[in-house]
């Protein structure tokens, strides 16, 4: 299957499964929004859940936050997004479309209409979006919705550091909304306007830096093969020095191998000790770290890895999407890793039979608490195996007519389609040895 047809057909399954749909449908919908459905909202949790866990519940020395959308308009003066978080602009005369101008072909035709030698000067556009806080529109109540969840974080870390008694090495993590007026969003849900962040930013001794961003250059990527993406579909890519952001010395992406090839999945970034430094100039708060062992006070340099959660979820869909023939027939499916699926068991009676329903049912609500589930009894067995194996249920609970005399039911693998048969009094410890971390 050509990557191309693969990248239609993932996002034809996430429409018609319910995991994706375009925001504003009914009216026609609205440029690089999306809605995330009943399985997509499921999915793209635990994929937050899977980063959490790895980054701040297995850790002894990084805390979490979750700081406000809205901040002081100063924040974004001291950080330098107001002065520099800037892309190229170019317009086509012929079609009037925009475009990024480093994102232009070498051929210098419109990627629209194909006209050549057609555009303006490239002039700077600001990505923030700006707003304003209260009922007078007026230079005094402008505020920017964040374009990345960092501030919040520098902006907090001397509380940070009183209440979690950390000292460098240490790091606090965030999950949040976060939003970019971009030029040219596309691809599905790998470049959108409003998309959610997972950034973590770990504090370090000045001359700590360039270690601690190897490590986390080699720790990060090890998190995305633990959960099903293959080694060869990664790869690490230093930033050159003209793409750096404003703020980094040293910026690594890690990049995913899309269908139109490969692009930024997370971005491992040296910020050195330039946002506390530039807060505390700009705040009149000192911002520094007192080392009492090493009798010293200094300013820490930060590492950031950080990702989009969205286009973290859109690269697990895509390792994870199989089409194979079993039997004669086509069968696809999701060889999601079960800590990510959004749903862990189905739970299948045989047949719509009045003295199945009851033990399926008391099934379901012996799982129910432990597992997100789905209970399907519409269709042959074959048909509603095939589609959980399309959203990714890793197993499948079937309740037949001998469950009814002894009290076992049969468990099927997705990936194997392999079948256990299992008592109902030992169902629970049993699925969860299968879904454990």
């Amino acid at each position: 299957m050509a990557k191309p047809d693969l990248m239609e057909r993932v996002v034809n399954l996430c429409k018609r499964r319910g995991f994706v749909f375009p925001s504003s449908e009914i009216y026609g919908g609205f440029r690089s929004t999306w809605d995330y459905g009943p399985l997509g909202v499921l999915l793209k949790r635990n994929v937050k859940d899977a980063w959490w866990r790895s980054m701040v519940q297995l850790r002894d020395e990084i805390v979490g936050l979750d700081a406000a959308i809205l901040m002081h308009p100063r924040v974004w003066e001291a950080s330098g997004h107001v002065q520099a978080f800037t892309d190229p602009l170019v317009d086509c005369r012929n079609c009037k479309e925009r475009f990024r101008a480093d994102h232009l072909p070498a051929s210098g035709a419109c990627p629209n209409c194909g006209a050549k030698d057609s555009f303006t000067e490239a002039r700077q556009f600001n990505l923030m979006f700006k707003t304003y806080v209260g009922p007078v529109e007026d230079d005094a109540s402008v505020a920017y919705l964040r374009p990345e969840s960092a501030q919040g974080i520098f902006v907090n870390f001397l509380n940070v550091l009183t209440t979690a008694r950390k000292k460098p090495p240490f790091g606090i993590a965030q999950i949040g909304k976060a939003f970019r007026n971009e030029i040219t969003p596309g691809n599905f849900i790998f470049r959108t306007r409003e998309f959610e962040v997972m950034e973590m930013e770990y504090f370090v001794p000045p001359e700590a830096g360039p270690r601690w961003h190897e490590y986390w250059c080699q720790e990060r990527p090890r998190w995305f093969v633990d959960l099903g993406i293959t080694g060869d579909q990664l790869r690490l890519r230093p930033h050159d020095p003209d793409e750096r952001s404003h703020y980094s010395v040293g910026t690594s992406d890690i990049e995913f191998a899309y269908p139109w090839g490969w692009g930024e999945l997370e971005g491992v970034a040296n910020r050195t000790d330039y946002d506390l430094k530039r807060h505390s100039e700009y705040s009149g708060q000192d911002l520094s770290y007192y080392d009492q062992e090493a009798d010293r006070r200094y300013v820490p340099h930060v590492i950031e890895p950080a990702l989009g959660a969205d286009r973290c979820m859109l690269a697990f869909l895509l390792a994870a999407y199989h089409e194979e023939e079993v039997r004669g027939e086509k069968r696809t499916l999701l060889r999601l890793d079960h800590r990510l699926a959004p749903i862990a068991v189905g739970v299948l009676p045989l047949s719509r039979n009045e003295r199945l329903n009851p033990v399926a049912y008391e099934v379901a609500d012996l799982l129910r608490p432990r597992f997100m589930i789905d209970v399907d009894d519409a269709g042959s067995i074959g048909r509603r195996y095939r589609r959980q194996d399309e959203v990714g249920t890793p197993f499948c609970v079937t309740a037949d007519f001998d469950t009814i005399d002894d009290r076992a039911v049969t468990v099927r693998h997705r990936d194997s389609m392999t079948q256990d048969r299992v008592p109902i009094d030992k169902l629970v410890p049993h699925l969860e040895e299968l879904l454990s971390p």
